[in-house]
């Protein structure tokens, strides 16, 4: 290495950890589908003895597609897919679009504009499924279909994932320095290693431009749409599967759906907020934030419901009563303090933050160390955690057994009888489900911790001694006394 050579800076533990994150993810998505069905219990029962268990008895017990892995992809199911984001894109660009400017890019020091219309296109799109629902009911033909082609949808989505990560890594190559088009690689994202850089993302903000549609910005428009309305849109088909097993929707079910609802539509109606987000300034689009944004949101999110729709746990008033205050308390926090943060930048004599304190740094930036930025450095993440951990315990003591029919009266047992006669318990399952139902929230906090540690050192570059100076009077970097 040459003497002056910058020393490169991995994240996720540089190109082996891209690459175990790359090929093991798909698999993993693969494994909760699986492990966790509707066809033998959650888990599967032939998972709690391993060392005896056959491949045959496994398939057997897991939605195992008839013609093996020919039949985890069909036509039919690529093409609702392309249809689904075709439908997509023409709501994009027929319905009223709020635009925005988005933060000055690095070279250029010039902003690109974004049009926003993701709020208006879930609505289109949930609204058209509530007619239907009306009419045809649970049995309504898009709720049937997401349910009878799960795993292939799930497949077609990890394709294009694939795809569209392959597109935007090759034309990564065409960006030159001071192009007109306003084009740069992420800081982090063009380091040589072929496998790391297509997950982390060598272009900042690739667009693309399409007849008739006209230019798209590819990553937020990712972000924000197909994955976020698609996650929506599953809660509501494993909410009519619920209808259609047991004949009634459980309060659990409705309180599941309602608060993800919330999450969708909250996040796509204030969607211009993406805009001061590290996904949209620092990190490229690659397959980390495709992957994320059409499978792993829409797919791994909806566990909750796609379990409940099998085990329809009730919570009563008193469950429903400490979720929601949960809920409540967790999005005070992330909104108060977002909104106390958005205030002191843009209006710094308003009332509500004119007597706080503050640290002046060199660069002119005033840090906020009172008020809620002085509890911890990133108090609206353990808001954010807050606020999506009864994702996870709406699921209670998660596990069950699927019998056939008379079985639970003979094993004298007690459980829930589906419409068909099937029988459900929770038998030796209890408490292993969880593994399934409460990895959102364990997976939420380890990526809030891993995005504060990247936020830390993005501040100290920028910062310098003014940040260790900010530290040492914020001491705590997410939750106080804690972490």
């Amino acid at each position: 290495m040459a003497p002056n050579a910058k020393k490169i800076e991995y994240e996720f533990g540089g190109p082996l950890g891209a690459a175990g994150i790359v090929f093991g993810l798909p698999v993993l998505v693969y494994v909760f589908f699986f492990a966790c069905n509707d066809v033998s219990g959650c888990p599967a029962p032939g998972l709690f003895s391993p060392r005896d268990l056959t491949w045959d008895t496994l398939k057997s017990q897991i939605p195992w597609p008839e013609d093996g892995l020919a039949g985890f992809i069909t036509l039919e199911a690529a093409g609702w897919t392309f249809a689904y984001y075709l439908l997509s894109l023409v709501l994009y660009r027929v319905l009223p679009a709020h635009r925005v400017l988005g933060t000055k890019l690095r070279e250029s020091g010039r902003p690109l504009d974004y049009s926003f219309n993701a709020f208006s296109s879930t609505l289109v799109q949930v609204a058209a499924c509530a007619v239907g629902t009306y009419v045809y009911g649970a049995n309504f033909v898009v709720w049937r279909w997401i349910d009878n082609n799960y795993l292939q949808l799930l497949t077609a989505n990890i394709l294009l994932s694939w795809a569209i990560s392959i597109y935007v890594y090759a034309v990564s190559f065409t960006v030159k320095p001071g192009n007109g088009q306003l084009r740069e690689l992420a800081k982090g994202g063009h380091t040589g290693n072929l496998i790391y850089d297509f997950y982390i993302g060598r272009e900042l903000n690739p667009r693309i431009t399409l007849p008739i549609f006209g230019e798209i910005d590819i990553k937020t428009w990712l972000e924000m749409r197909p994955g976020l309305t698609g996650w929506l849109i599953l809660d509501l088909a494993f909410m009519a599967k619920q209808h259609r097993n047991y004949g009634y929707i459980t309060d659990s079910m409705i309180f599941v759906t309602a608060i993800q609802g919330y999450y969708v539509l909250e996040g796509q109606y204030a969607e211009a907020g993406i805009l001061s987000m590290m996904d949209i300034i620092t990190d490229g689009l690659g397959f980390m934030l495709t992957f994320g944004d059409i499978v792993w949101v829409p797919f791994i999110y909806s566990t909750q419901c796609r379990y409940l729709a099998v085990y329809p746990t009730h919570l009563g008033w008193p469950g429903l009563a400490l979720l929601t205050s949960a809920f409540a308390i967790g999005l005070y926090i992330f909104r108060a303090s977002n909104t106390q943060k958005a205030v002191f930048r843009k209006t710094p004599n308003d009332p509500s933050v004119a007597g706080l304190s503050y640290l002046q740094t060199k660069r002119g930036t005033r840090l906020l160390t009172s008020g809620w930025w002085g509890v911890s450095r990133h108090i609206n993440y353990f808001g954010d955690w807050m606020q999506s951990l009864p994702f996870s315990l709406a699921a209670g003591l998660a596990g069950y057994v699927i019998l056939p029919s008379g079985a639970m009266a003979a094993a004298d047992v007690l459980g829930y009888r589906m419409n068909d006669g099937t029988e459900v318990v929770q038998s030796v399952a209890k408490g292993w489900g969880v593994i399934f139902t409460a990895f959102h929230a364990l997976y939420f906090a380890v990526l809030l911790i891993h995005r504060e540690g990247r936020d830390d050192a993005a501040c100290a570059e920028k910062y310098g001694a003014d940040w260790e100076k900010y530290k040492s009077v914020v001491r705590w970097k997410i939750l106080p006394g804690v972490y």
